[in-house]
């Protein structure tokens, strides 16, 4: 008899929905699906293997998972790294090898996020992955290299998936809008918008095709337009990651824009990172390290300026704050380049690392009692305001025995030049007061 009070099972979501069936409904990811690509090559050849699917969100790792346990006729064992524990490893395993032994099927154990598994985790089931047991299918945000442990990296093939195209995100679009809102229509501008808001990412464009699809569905809204998407329809945040590899690939092209003197990119970098949600404190000291490193004495200003914005925005927060940024970023990339201060410094410290405690010459000691007078500390020590052009020629500074260096090469670029044209009229003066007397 029929339960009249039984709930009707929810539909599924759109994204499951859609989730593609066969390998060849998957959408982007071509350089690994079309023929003769790796993975169209490992369906094709029947060969099952243990792999890595790096990638942002939304690019179809979980898909890929599922195809290919579909295309080999194994079992599927999901685990979330963010949930799991070691007993849940041990559970697949023994799963696996009920099923073995019962079908003789092979399993694959797909673990999302695998990134987030400590060693020991990674270890318990690093065994099962040699013997053959499972096939283990990892998907990580994350650079594997940096997250996942050498012997298991060892094990598996990486495949770095990336975010998907404009043109496969319209495909996508209209996929999903057949089978969320068929009655409804997009503008050009309307799809532009929702694949701006996408951002890479298809299951986010899914999820907000299915937004849409409640909301003109509720108000009886079938011409969909870019005005309509932006009131109903709240964006997130673009692709970002404060703690991954978004964020760190960002920076360092931030970086690379500054030292290369393009402002403009330096600017898009900067925004993309504040649009993204990075804290503006953060890009603050990194546009001092900047100063510091790319810049150094060309342009003694630019670190002052970089001081100056990070106080501004301390003093007035988002959003006017933000402009002192702008002001500051600007100036960084447009000054003279030298990084003279970062090599001198990388040098002195390798060679102090390697070099032994030498005592402090008697000559520099200061002597502030007679008794360390009468031991000769500062006996010989030429007070250089005193001498001509106050500069004693000729007057060394480092310890005795240590051999003559020159870590700080100036470079001709801006301020620099000057320093480089002073310093060698000095050494011309230290070597004329060494100089053997006739």
């Amino acid at each position: 008899m029929t339960d009249l009070f039984a709930a009707a099972a929810p539909p599924a979501p759109l994204a499951e929905r859609l989730r593609p069936k066969r390998l060849e409904e998957v959408i982007g990811q071509r350089h690994l699906l079309a023929p003769g690509m790796p993975l169209a090559a490992a369906f094709a050849a029947g060969r099952l293997h243990s792999m890595i699917l790096w990638g942002p969100p939304g690019v179809g790792k979980t898909t890929l998972a599922r195809l290919m346990a579909d295309a080999f006729r194994a079992d599927f064992v999901a685990l979330s790294a963010v949930l799991a524990g070691v007993k849940d490893i041990r559970d697949a395993v023994a799963r696996a090898e009920q099923t073995l032994a019962v079908s003789g099927r092979a399993t694959i154990l797909f673990v999302d996020e695998v990134h987030r598994f400590n060693k020991a985790q990674q270890d318990a089931f690093l065994p099962h992955v040699e013997s053959g047991l499972f096939t283990f299918i990892g998907a990580t945000t994350e650079n594997p290299s940096f997250e996942v442990n050498g012997a298991l990296l060892s094990r598996a093939a990486v495949y770095l998936l990336k975010p998907l195209e404009p043109t496969e995100l319209a495909e996508l679009l209209e996929r999903a809008r057949q089978a969320a809102m068929p009655e409804a229509s997009l503008t050009p501008e309307a799809a532009e918008t929702l694949i701006a808001y996408a951002d890479g990412d298809g299951r986010r464009l899914i999820n907000l095709v299915e937004q849409l699809a409640v909301v003109a569905g509720k108000a009886g809204r079938r011409d969909i337009d870019a005005a309509y998407i932006s009131q109903t329809l709240a964006r997130g945040a673009r692709r970002f990651d404060r703690g991954g590899d978004q964020f760190y690939d960002q920076i360092s092209a931030l970086h690379k824009a500054v030292r290369g003197s393009n402002p403009d990119a330096a600017l898009y970098w900067m925004v993309r990172m504040l649009d993204g949600g990075a804290d503006p404190r953060y890009l603050a000291r990194r546009l001092l390290r900047m100063a510091s490193e790319d810049i150094g004495l060309a342009d003694p200003r630019a670190l002052r300026l970089a001081l100056d914005a990070a106080e501004v925005y301390e003093r007035l927060g988002s959003p006017e704050g933000e402009l002192a940024l702008t002001q500051a970023v600007l100036y960084l990339a447009c000054a003279a380049k030298s990084n003279a201060a970062y090599v001198a410094y990388n040098e002195a410290r390798e060679f102090i690392g390697h070099d032994g405690s030498r005592p402090v010459p008697l000559h520099l000691r200061n002597a502030p009692t007679r008794l360390m007078k009468e031991e000769g500390y500062g006996r010989d020590y030429r007070y250089a305001h005193d001498e001509p052009e106050a500069y004693a020629a000729g007057a060394r500074y480092f310890p005795e025995g240590m051999p003559e260096v020159s870590w700080y090469r100036p470079t001709e670029r801006g301020l620099e030049a000057r320093i480089a044209e002073k310093l060698a009229y000095l050494r011309g003066l230290d070597a004329a007061a060494r100089k053997p007397k006739d």
